[in-house]
């Protein structure tokens, strides 16, 4: 190996050793909720809401990749150090907006759910957000059919699970954006999803979680990109990258292999700095290249598995899902590749100063992107 890539791997090597260990940004990191509608044979419904309540109360934008990016990210971190019975006297108090920012229909006519109950944790790792439970129920409307359900745009997304008492596994959707759900019937146990239906919404949840909204995984695919533009270093990259990120995915979700988030996240902001800085070392790509790159495939894989792995499908579909999720992952990679040949590569792949010009602040740009990261998910 070349003496200024060993340099890089010792760079590399040394940055983790001193991050690693502290405490990381996962207490900081947006994540949709997760509410779980169930309805009983007494003719009650319950809706608990697992959620990130100081998220909620200090108002963060769910347009705001982490909570540090708020402006109210002073507020966020106060709440945190409250006591469980504090935080529960002020999401009680919360409530009414809470209940405000909910749409529970039944027959296309809005109810209005109580508070029943408020769970909160300990705060037993800092490194971790608290989730919260905050349950709410009512009675079914006699007679009725159909229920609806949609969750503040305002609060984030959220993963709904619908599902009769008694039942183990309910029907479930991920909603983004406000999102009304489907009418779903409550004359008789709910219908699975069809295979075509779970195909489709994971092939855009997938897609959707490269453009727009997975930025490390954009630029780590730019890395991939702008070591060369010649086809078959990028197919050969791109297609170990695949492999291996399906073959975690699927491993991480069925509990062959289990590695924390706090060190999944700074190992997959390393990867990025290592790409970037390989590029400006190096001008073509080297045997190892494609062996480091499905290193770092199995390291997004775990990262994308705690996409699948909160939506709680039935296990029977997650081979559905899981298939789908990566094609819709690989959609979104070559839709980032095709962007930056129609950027950068039709117009300059050929003059002499392209490499100067693009290719090096183009990696070094992508580098800092990284090490930002790698701090910022272990020291802080």
């Amino acid at each position: 190996m070349a003496p200024g890539v060993n340099r890089v791997l010792a760079f590399l090597a040394m940055a983790l050793c001193l991050g690693v260990g502290a405490s990381p940004a996962m207490a900081h990191k947006l994540r949709p909720a997760v509410v779980a509608v169930t309805f009983d044979l007494d003719g009650t419904y319950t809706i608990e809401i697992r959620a990130n309540a100081e998220a909620l109360l200090a108002d963060i934008s769910p347009l705001h990749e982490d909570t540090t990016q708020s402006p109210n990210a002073a507020r966020y971190d106060d709440l945190r150090e409250l006591e469980p019975d504090a935080l529960g006297e002020r999401i009680e108090d919360f409530a009414p907006q809470l209940v405000a920012g909910l749409e529970v229909m039944f027959d296309g006519k809005a109810v209005q759910p109580r508070l029943i109950d408020i769970e909160v944790p300990n705060v037993e790792d800092r490194r971790r957000a608290r989730v919260t439970t905050i349950t709410f129920g009512g009675e079914i409307p006699v007679h009725a059919r159909e229920f609806t359900w949609s969750y503040a745009a305002g609060f984030g997304d959220n993963i709904l699970i619908v599902r009769h008492g008694g039942e183990k596994e309910g029907r479930s959707s991920w909603l983004a954006n406000g999102a009304r759900s489907e009418p779903l019937a409550l004359d008789g146990k709910f219908v699975p999803k069809s295979r075509s239906e779970v195909a489709g919404e994971y092939l855009v949840l997938g897609s959707t979680h490269i453009l727009p909204k997975g930025l490390d995984h954009i630029l780590f695919v730019l890395g991939i990109f702008l070591l060369s533009l010649k086809l078959k270093p990028i197919f050969w990259q791109v297609t170990s990258f695949t492999i291996a990120h399906t073959i975690a995915l699927g491993m991480t979700i069925y509990g062959v292999i289990s590695l924390p988030s706090y060190i999944v996240e700074p190992l997959i902001a390393a990867s990025i700095v290592y790409v970037g800085v390989e590029n400006i070392l190096t001008s073509a790509m080297k045997p190892w290249r494609v062996g480091v790159v499905f290193g770092f495939g199995l390291l997004h894989g775990m990262g994308f598995a705690g996409v699948l792995s909160g939506i709680g499908l039935p296990r029977s579909e997650f081979l559905t899902a899981l298939v789908t999720f990566n094609l819709g992952v690989e959609f979104g990679q070559l839709a980032v590749i095709g962007l930056a040949f129609l950027a950068v590569g039709i117009w300059f792949r050929k003059r002499p100063w392209y490499r100067a010009r693009v290719v090096v602040p183009g990696s070094a740009a992508i580098s800092l992107a990284g090490l930002y990261w790698v701090v910022e998910r272990t020291v802080f």
